[in-house]
């Protein structure tokens, strides 16, 4: 079963629990947290991983729409795109995302339960973190406030100033990218230091490694992306050095 289907089957949110199940309860209208205290699979663990990441996005993306603001249709197409929306998932997609946005509550009890889920697995919620970019940056731009929110997330993540400055660096755009801030390297940093950070990130970052973590199949092609990007970072940096 794909992820939409696990979420709006009727039974997420009786499996996630905390904020983010409650959500997804009160777009369904049932009780939710019913398996709290129960002894879950490891593939009901998995699929309540693969919404958690799912609904995440959801959530966070709904308010990022507000950051500015303003929500463009450009960052609404973007959305769409991030997700690969099923057609006949879309209107029960939208239902969540406008519930996530009406709600006056603000993001961070939805961010620290994902900083708990993934704890370990902290490649899937900078994963997370990539698409939220995705959709920011959609209508040309990512505006400061924007920023601040993705910043803020970050930390709640417990992703350090480095993480951020080497997150940020991936996804702020071509026109000012910096190969060596995408690495997470100092320009100063050894032929060997720049080799074993880029193994590093590409190992953490593989679609395979991230899906086994929770991050749905439906992300691959994001998650492809963003390794495209750190082997461009690399190339370039070759180029520059003449690494072989």
């Amino acid at each position: 079963m794909s992820v939409w289907g696990k979420i709006l089957g009727g039974a997420a949110g009786f499996a996630l629990g905390g904020p983010l199940g409650a959500l997804i309860g009160a777009v369904a209208g049932h009780a939710v947290d019913k398996m709290s205290g129960g002894t879950a699979t490891a593939e009901a663990a998995d699929a309540t991983k693969q919404i958690a990441f799912t609904i995440g996005v959801i959530v966070l993306g709904a308010k990022l729409a507000k950051a500015d603001g303003q929500v463009t249709r450009d960052e609404v197409d973007a959305f769409k795109q991030v997700f690969r929306i099923p057609p006949e998932e879309m209107k029960n997609v939208g239902r969540v995302f406008d519930q996530a946005r009406k709600n006056a509550g603000g993001y961070e009890p939805y961010a620290k339960q994902l900083a708990r889920m993934f704890a370990d697995n902290p490649a899937v919620l900078e994963e997370l973190l990539g698409g939220l970019f995705h959709i920011a940056r959609a209508d040309g731009r990512i505006t400061e406030e924007e920023l601040d929110y993705l910043e803020q997330l970050a930390v709640l993540f417990n992703f350090t100033a480095q993480d951020w400055d080497r997150i940020r660096a991936a996804n702020v755009g071509p026109d000012e990218n910096d190969p060596f801030r995408i690495l997470g390297v100092s320009r100063e940093a050894s032929d060997q230091e720049i080799r074993a950070a880029h193994r590093k990130l590409v190992v953490e970052n593989h679609p395979d490694r991230l899906v086994a973590q929770g991050m749905p199949q439906e992300f691959v092609e994001m998650a492809n992306e963003k390794v495209a990007t750190i082997n461009a970072a690399y190339d370039e940096i070759r180029q520059l050095r003449g690494i072989r």
